[in-house]
C-alpha cells in the first residue's frame, strides 16, 4: 500500500513491505486489517511498546532466510526482530 500526499510529500508505506537497507520514519501504528494472530489492539500495544512510535527513525538492518522473515529493525537506537505481517501495521515515510 503506497499512498502519495498531494503536498508532494513522501510516500507512506507498511514497514512490512520494506527491504533491507530501509531507513525513515514513522508515521503511524495501525493494525486494523493487518494478518496477525493478535487482535489489533494488542498488536498495536505490542508495536508501541518495543518503540515502534511516531516520530521514531527505523531502519531495517537484516531480512530471515526463508520468505525474508522476520526482520532486524533498529528502531532510534534499539534493535528487535519482528514477524513482517505484523510490521505492516507500522507506517512509515
Amino acid at each position: 500500500m503506497t499512498a502519495i500526499d498531494r503536498n508532494n510529500r513522501t510516500p507512506e508505506t507498511r514497514l512490512g513491505m520494506a527491504k533491507r537497507g530501509y531507513s525513515g520514519v514513522i508515521h503511524q501504528v495501525d493494525a486494523e486489517g493487518v494478518d496477525s494472530s493478535l487482535p489489533a489492539l494488542e498488536l498495536e500495544s505490542r508495536l508501541l511498546e518495543l518503540g515502534f512510535v511516531e516520530g521514531a527513525r527505523v531502519e531495517v538492518l537484516h531480512e530471515g532466510i526463508v520468505g525474508r522473515d522476520p526482520i532486524a529493525v533498529r528502531v532510534d537506537n534499539v534493535t528487535v526482530a519482528v514477524r513482517r505481517r505484523e510490521a505492516m501495521a507500522v507506517i512509515v515515510v
